[in-house]
């Protein structure tokens, strides 16, 4: 176990991809437990990884986001939502936060919405008044969103893993995710007078609200379908995709006109660059994820947990806990794909609800997108606009703290994450 650990770490801080850090740390489990014998089957492992059919979702639906975004949909959201709280005093992040959500129901991704908002809604607030730093800091405490409102490629992961219904899973993320947007939405609220925000001149108009809502009524169109269609058990989440594709392209191409086959390829192009990043992070934690189970390292672990203390509430504390610090330092797809399985016979021990241990790992993990020293977005962000993540990470915390409040909430009360499942009849 020392060795598998010690290459893990040291081919990590040489800054080896973490799916290759992964695939290598498992193999070396797997020869030093069977030798030559065992090391054969590393081929097999890594296929069975990904021969998973819901994984197809995930394809599918950042494709679906790449077409929307490209055809001009997701600036026709922020003109919406700008239209419904700009005339506040920091209308601007108001509207960004506020466009996060709708945006989140288009792409289940984080990274995507900060490059998104990195390049639209980022100049844009600059332009009106905002310091740089806290206007990549509002984009990216509303991207993490992304990843909580469905469709949300974390859940499609954690929901093929460990056998827990994703459609259960997506409906669990819905209120977290907007008591994310509302308590960031009240930090900037209480916050306005004394940063000195700007405010919109305009005053609010029904007039302008409806010709926004129109515009931006065919990206509104998408979620809803998406959602109905998956918590109503008309598709599975698969289908959802793939038919989310197809109404992404037949408005990009038929009603808008504005996407050509250079704009499909480079969109393919990406779509394949993400998904082959991904793919490899879970074949990869496949092999290591064999050697694990294989050891029971999981049920030591929970075991270690539960020797600390057998109380729930102590047990949450610390798994939320440990969550928190690997996000830290560790991509949030292996960090999911690793800790998801050891972390599993510890939620059982306690008698948490499936469905919402798998909401609170998600959680904690994807509030670790923007916490430094390797938050995705905070690079992301920093790429985009040419700002400091120091600069960022400062006018950041404020929102990390606020957010943390709802990953407890969630955590402790469990009707946040499960009265909608229960309502559809999706968690137990």
């Amino acid at each position: 176990m020392l060795i598998v650990a010690s290459a893990f770490f040291v081919f990590l801080f040489l800054g080896m991809p973490v799916g290759i850090v992964l695939g290598v740390a498992g193999m070396i489990g797997i020869f030093d437990t069977g030798g030559m014998h065992f090391l054969a089957m590393v081929p097999d492992r890594f296929f069975a990884g990904l021969n998973l059919f819901p994984f197809l979702a995930m394809p599918f639906f950042i494709l679906a986001g790449e077409i929307m975004n490209r055809s001009g949909l997701t600036m026709n959201l922020v003109n919406f939502a700008q239209s419904l709280v700009g005339w506040l005093r920091g209308g601007m992040a108001h509207s960004n936060m506020l466009a996060s959500v709708m945006f989140a129901g288009l792409t289940g991704s984080a990274t995507a919405d900060a490059a998104a908002f990195g390049n639209t809604l980022v100049p844009a607030m600059k332009k009106a008044g905002y310091s740089g730093s806290y206007a990549c800091a509002v984009t990216a405490a509303g991207s993490i969103i992304g990843p909580i409102i469905p469709p949300s490629t974390l859940a499609i992961i954690y929901g093929s893993l460990m056998g827990v219904s994703i459609a259960g899973l997506f409906a669990a993320g819905i209120i977290p995710g907007l008591l994310l947007c509302l308590v960031c939405m009240c930090l900037i609220a209480a916050t306005a007078r004394r940063l000195n925000l700007p405010k919109d001149d305009r005053r609010p108009s029904l007039t302008r609200i409806l010709r926004e809502f129109r515009y931006s009524l065919l990206a509104l169109i998408l979620p809803v379908f998406i959602l109905t269609a998956i918590l109503t058990g008309i598709t599975t989440p698969t289908e959802a995709a793939a038919l989310a594709v197809f109404y992404a392209l037949f408005v990009g191409c038929v009603i808008y006109r504005n996407i050509g086959l250079r704009d499909l390829y480079q969109m393919l192009a990406r779509t394949t660059l993400i998904t082959g990043v991904i793919f490899l992070i879970i074949a990869s934690a496949s092999i290591l994820g064999w050697w694990m189970t294989f050891n029971q390292i999981p049920q030591l672990i929970a075991s270690g947990f539960l020797s600390i203390s057998q109380n729930p509430a102590v047990v949450v504390g610390m798994m939320i806990a440990l969550l928190l610090f690997i996000g830290l330092f560790m991509d949030i797809n292996a960090a999911l794909i690793i800790l998801a399985p050891v972390l599993a016979p510890l939620t059982v021990a306690i008698g948490m609800e499936p469905v919402h241990a798998g909401m609170i790992i998600i959680l904690s993990l994807t509030i670790s997108l923007m916490t430094p020293p390797v938050g995705a977005c905070l690079f992301v962000l920093a790429s985009v606009t040419g700002e400091r993540i120091e600069s960022i990470t400062r006018s950041l915390w404020p929102f990390i703290l606020v957010q943390l409040v709802v990953l407890i909430a969630a955590a402790y009360w469990q009707p946040i994450t499960l009265f909608v499942p229960r309502l559809l009849g999706l968690a137990g």
